[in-house]
């Protein structure tokens, strides 16, 4: 596969790629992560499909503007990598933040996306379809405690990667999580600052204003717009969450063609490389099916 930055209209993207005349997938990874996420999961796509994986902006080896963190910002720059790229049409997975992406770009640019894998996007952070509703004051208050936590989190400074890596590494090991897919993610989640040390590639200020951004986007405007079936994949926790069910209920509802998969232990975001054949193969066999049909 190709690995190199590609510059939009203002910033570099970073991209793994292979197009060789077959239907695309694209896949967008979580808030926080990097394309080197799919390790295990692009493997099961790739003799059958072409593959587009972005480091999002903020994130990975892209470039981290000051702003433009909203997920609207960032599914145009996927439209905008898209186009660099010549594809007209694809298939998006999208983990966590990139499902939220993947949705924004498929609410604006619905000719182009033929089917979305949403591990994700099934909730609102606050109102009727939040986790969290209440008075104006009430949100108020609560986005001011969010506000406060996120300005006492720390950019911690490794020496090496090895060393970020290894304390990882104890702390999934503990879980029973370790694999060589989240050791090759963790591998490469540090940047190397003017020093010689090393610090996360997602930093404070892309965080803050990425979770601010997102605490107002109701996600049924963006479903409303949405014209491909959509297969959802809510993790165990939030499957057994009656608020996220009921949220994930009223979402699907304004979908012509869905599904619903539940992966038994699966943990948001992780799920990717902690059961990777597992979910790849409900992936696969949703696009597949799905291209199928658009063929017949």
């Amino acid at each position: 596969m190709i690995e190199e930055m590609i510059r939009l209209d203002d910033i570099c993207i970073n991209v793994r790629y292979t197009l060789n005349h077959k239907v695309i997938v694209l896949f967008l990874h979580f808030s926080g992560g990097n394309l080197n996420m799919w390790k295990g999961i692009i493997p099961q796509f790739e003799q059958e499909y072409s593959i587009i994986a972005p480091d999002l902006r903020g994130h990975g080896k892209s470039d981290k503007p000051d702003t433009g963190y909203h997920i609207d910002d960032m599914a145009n720059d996927v439209y905008l990598l898209l186009q660099r790229l010549q594809v007209t049409k694809c298939h998006v997975i999208g983990s966590s933040m990139g499902a939220e992406v993947g949705l924004s770009l498929a609410a604006s640019h619905p000719e182009l996306v033929l089917s979305l894998v949403c591990e994700g996007a099934l909730y609102n952070e606050f109102g009727e379809y939040g986790l969290f509703n209440g008075t104006g004051e009430e949100l108020e208050h609560k986005k001011q405690e969010i506000r406060a936590q996120l300005a006492e989190r720390k950019e911690r400074v490794f020496k090496n990667k090895e060393e970020y890596v290894e304390e990882e590494r104890a702390e999934f090991t503990k879980h029973g999580l370790w694999n060589e897919y989240f050791e090759s993610f963790f591998y490469h989640n540090l940047q190397q600052i003017p020093n010689g040390n090393y610090t996360y590639c997602y930093l404070n200020r892309v965080r803050t204003e990425y979770i601010q951004k997102y605490w107002d986007v109701k996600f049924e405007h963006y479903y409303q717009k949405v014209r491909c079936p959509i297969l959802f994949l809510p993790s165990e926790e939030e499957w057994t969450d009656d608020k996220i069910r009921s949220s994930l209920h009223s979402f699907s509802s304004l979908v012509d063609v869905y599904e619903i998969e539940h992966v038994a232990n699966s943990i948001h975001a992780y799920v990717w490389m902690q059961l990777p054949i597992a979910v790849g193969e409900i992936s696969r066999r949703f696009i597949s099916k799905h291209n199928a049909l658009m063929t017949v």
